[in-house]
């Protein structure tokens, strides 16, 4: 009997066989282009040869400036082959942000989509990088398709260990200067599973892809690809083109930020679109108000699935469709109930595990949690200590095992009297029917004090003034939380994955009017 270990296998192997069983189906769509299974699986294998033939080898940097591309996926599936690790840049970073990226993570090879030339020039002109590749003819770059068009689709073997780094994820950046998040392939696989353990569905699905595929959108279309189903690629997201497509490609399966699906819900089109092929919405990645997801379950019906993650600790919670009860706040508020095989405890500041019902530290533990921050070994001991993740934000858990984030630590405002969490405030704006959605963030004062700001979206004609909201609040919340000032822009700022920009509204507050 032999003891020899069986080979690791990644999850693009996996994705790779599942894509040959069927090679006639309809795997990808981009615009115009339908992009069958065994097509991409021949491209995946030819693209891993050419960049093997460019020098780039196991545990090598390859960095992606690309929009959503069907060939930004295979190019990603053909450096985990190889066993190197990727790092996708979001592209609503700024060069200097994305040169800084570059340079940090030992860039071996920067893959361009030729849409966005210009700016790769300028990233390369501040960092040198031995290997630029385009996918597609390119004056700056050698083009990587017509490489890999000249190449065997005979399989590449795996050649990724379960340890090796597989992603290198930055934070937006929203907050500072980017970090590096570095995750194994075997914490890859281990996400995956605990995606089909917690609800969040596939098999058989037609995803749109209307988010940029550096964030979740990407991994999620992964899981659609190995398990037989079609991911529809927009470029952006737009309302508009978003309901056509769902309507024009019957898709099942759709990922969105909190305030994307409210620009879908408020969108004139929405009550003429055919939404009944929709089986699944998944929503996350930033915090919700049960009222406007109330209202997306009474107008899409039971599809909701509410995720909660992050980068550095994998997915942690879900909340499930039989717990999107329109009817029911309290269970809407929260981010459902903690997965199987995910441990959590509340702490308090000292580090101590805290009862249910009382507000702490969210700590995590699991075999999904990060390997640390890239060559920030001292950030990494910050947050990462026996296992256990820090994760930053702030919650409690209830009797019943549901998990609620009150805020995320850094956007607790520190007021007089006591602290004003910013999505108790945002949950109760929300509540008025004149809101379609608000932020709230801190400023400080010339004296250094925090104050509450408000940024809120109205709906079309409404005459509500501050005033107004200022008096719901002290009426409910009491004093402390009434907003020093409230604003009504036109619409809110977004970060690149769609989460409310926060650092911008904070800029826009302390920059003086001419």
């Amino acid at each position: 009997m032999s003891t020899v270990a069986p080979r690791f296998r990644s999850h693009a192997e996996d994705i790779l066989d599942a894509l040959r069983e069927n090679p006639d189906r309809e795997a990808l769509v981009h615009g115009h282009r339908r992009v069958t299974a065994g097509e991409f699986h021949d491209l995946v294998h030819r693209t891993a040869w050419a960049m093997q033939g460019q020098g780039i080898e196991r545990g090598q940097t390859v960095t992606l400036l690309s929009g959503n591309l069907p060939e930004a996926i295979a190019v990603r599936y053909a450096a985990h082959l190889i066993g190197a690790q990727v790092n996708h840049l979001y592209t609503g970073l700024s060069a200097d942000v994305q040169a800084a990226i570059v340079h940090d993570v030992e860039t071996r090879a920067l893959v361009v989509d030729p849409r966005l030339a210009d700016r790769a020039a300028a990233i390369v002109e501040a960092v040198p990088v031995k290997s630029v590749l385009a996918l597609g003819p390119s004056a700056t770059a050698d083009d990587l398709l017509a490489l890999a068009a000249t190449r065997t689709t005979d399989p590449f073997p795996g050649q990724a260990g379960p340890d090796d780094i597989c992603a290198i994820r930055h934070t937006g950046g929203t907050t500072g200067h980017p970090k590096g998040i570095c995750t194994t392939y075997r914490q890859v696989r281990e996400q995956r599973k605990a995606g089909r353990a917690g609800a969040i569905e596939t098999d058989a699905a037609r995803q749109l892809v209307a988010t940029t595929i550096a964030h979740a959108a990407g991994m999620l279309a992964d899981g659609v690809l190995e398990s037989g189903g079609t991911v529809v690629m927009l470029d952006d997201f737009d309302p508009a083109d978003v309901l056509t497509t769902v309507e024009r490609e019957r898709i099942t399966h759709l990922w969105l930020l909190p305030p994307l699906l409210y620009q879908l819900l408020d969108h004139p089109a929405m009550g003429h679109t055919d939404t009944s092929t929709l089986r699944q919405v998944l929503y996350g990645g930033c915090q919700s108000s049960p009222a406007r997801i109330a209202d997306a379950v009474r107008r899409l019906g039971p599809v909701l699935v509410q995720g909660y993650g992050q980068n550095e600790g994998g997915l942690i919670s879900v909340l499930t469709p039989a717990d999107h009860d329109p009817d029911d706040p309290e269970r809407l508020r929260t981010a459902g109930r903690i997965l199987d095989g995910v441990e959590v405890e509340i702490r308090d500041e000292d580090g101590s595990a805290l009862p249910d019902g009382e507000h702490g530290e969210i700590c995590v533990r699991s075999a999904m949690v990060m390997q640390g921050y890239w060559k920030q070994p001292e950030l990494t001991a910050s947050v990462l200590r026996n296992g256990w993740l820090r994760t930053g934000d702030i919650g409690f858990r209830d009797a019943e095992g549901y998990l609620t984030v009150v805020d995320r630590l850094k956007d607790m405002i520190v007021v007089v009297g006591g602290h004003v969490y910013t999505t108790e405030l945002e949950d109760l704006l929300n509540s008025h029917p004149d809101v379609r959605q608000c932020a709230v963030f801190g400023v400080r004062d010339e004296d250094g004090m925090e104050r509450v700001h408000a940024a809120v979206l109205l709906a079309p004609g409404a005459t509500t003034d501050s005033d107004e909201l200022r008096a719901l609040v002290r009426a409910e919340r009491g004093a402390m939380y009434v907003p020093a000032r409230i604003t009504f822009p036109d619409e809110l700022p977004l970060t690149d994955v769609g989460k409310p920009d926060k650092k911008e509204l904070r800029r826009r507050a302390t920059t003086p009017t001419t």
